[in-house]
């Protein structure tokens, strides 16, 4: 009998990417861009570039802007083709037709793996083309530009991408380091109330997970991010933007190898009530019921106190949340198996000890649920 024999390999990589703050990116006399590029190659080199069609309705002299900031700063960085559009929300990820154009625009000019993919857009547009660009030649440089409240302090600053496949929310996808992600302050000015809300509530999450400090900061500050306060909205991007970024880089696990994810709080039930309404409702909307329902859960359970589940929901009404929804009902529930299915092992679900304080557990009371929803839609009434 021959002797078994085996070798393992293991190793460390060093990740790192900048996350810079700027304001008018496309304006000829801001460097953020061309110092980006010079500075990190030897020649120049190529880019493709992908639009949300949302962000030039709202901007139409942005592709303008942006042919004409290459055309000065041209020293590093050809742009090749067609600025590319493609709708911005869901349906960038629920149509792989966008994904392949991206391919055959990679493939036909050339882009290698020192070449950029530059996306401007949302968070689902940056998901989808940030998907692209990470499978061609195993991964091409990708520069993120989110443009909404939701992307600039969450999804485009980690390190995920993905489109929607078989009725579930990023059922294909990867974790790739994107080359930079920059936040443009300007483009926030152009998003309706419904976009610029929807956004603070993975605010809300990380506050009420990790720190008590920002959820009192919140907490204080919703009339002036109601009214669209601008200092207000960008002290609450970088400090979410902030946090999520120290999670992603000690938390033992950036590419969610276990079934533990803090950051997931809430996103149980969102996703579901996503994926029931037809995405009629946002994902930070929907993310703002599945916080109501685990705080909520939370409460029933005797880990919060009455006083506390008064101010998470208070607070997520004042900022004119909704914290019911007519699909909200025993439908999400089965949204908990395709949860532990996406998390690739047991059921892990994040939970409230205490406002700042979460806790992960690996069951649900269904029947507790189901009372947890009837609870905040009293409350809501």
């Amino acid at each position: 009998m021959s002797k078994t024999k085996k070798i393992r390999q293991q190793f460390q990589v060093n990740f790192g990417f900048d996350l810079i703050f700027t304001e008018h990116l496309f304006d000829v006399q801001n460097k953020t861009l061309a110092n980006l590029f010079s500075q990190n190659q030897l020649r120049k080199s190529k880019a493709i570039i992908v639009v949300d069609k949302g962000v030039t309705e709202f901007h139409p002299k942005l592709k303008a802007s942006i042919r004409n900031y290459f055309d000065i700063h041209d020293s590093m960085l050809q742009i090749c083709g067609n600025i590319l559009e493609i709708p911005g929300g869901e349906q960038a990820k629920n149509d792989e037709s966008y994904i392949k154009n991206i391919l055959e625009n990679i493939n036909y000019f050339g882009i290698d793996r020192h070449s950029y993919v530059i996306v401007i857009g949302g968070g689902a547009v940056l998901d989808a083309v940030g998907f692209a660009a990470s499978i061609a030649h195993r991964g091409v440089r990708l520069v993120r530009i989110p443009t909404t409240v939701l992307s600039q302090n969450d999804s485009g600053v980690g390190v995920k991408n993905g489109i929607n496949y078989f009725g579930k929310k990023n059922f294909i996808g990867n974790f790739a380091i994107p080359f930079a992600v920059i936040n443009d302050e300007a483009f926030l000015r152009t998003l309706n109330n419904r976009n610029w809300r929807s956004g603070i509530s993975e605010a809300i999450k990380v506050a009420l997970i990790k720190d008590l400090d920002f959820f009192n900061w919140i907490e204080k500050h919703t009339k002036a991010l109601v009214n669209r306060n601008r200092q207000s909205m960008n002290e609450l991007i970088y400090r979410c933007a902030e946090i999520h970024m120290e999670h992603i880089s000690t938390s033992g696990d950036p590419f969610e190898q276990g079934s533990s994810r803090p950051l997931d709080f809430g996103h149980w039930a969102a996703h579901k009530l996503e994926q029931v309404s037809e995405y009629k409702i946002l994902h930070g909307e929907a993310v703002s019921i599945g916080i109501a329902l685990d705080s909520t859960y939370s409460y029933l359970k005797g880990y919060l106190t009455e006083n506390e589940i008064k101010r998470i929901l208070d607070c997520i009404l004042n900022l004119g949340f909704t914290i019911s929804y007519e699909q909200l009902n025993e439908r999400v529930i089965s949204g908990l198996e395709e949860f532990r299915e996406h998390l690739g092992g047991q059921l892990t679900i994040m939970l409230l000890k205490s406002i700042g304080e979460g806790f992960e557990v690996h069951e649900m009371d269904k029947e507790l649920v189901l009372k947890s929803i009837d609870y905040i839609r009293k409350y809501s009434i």
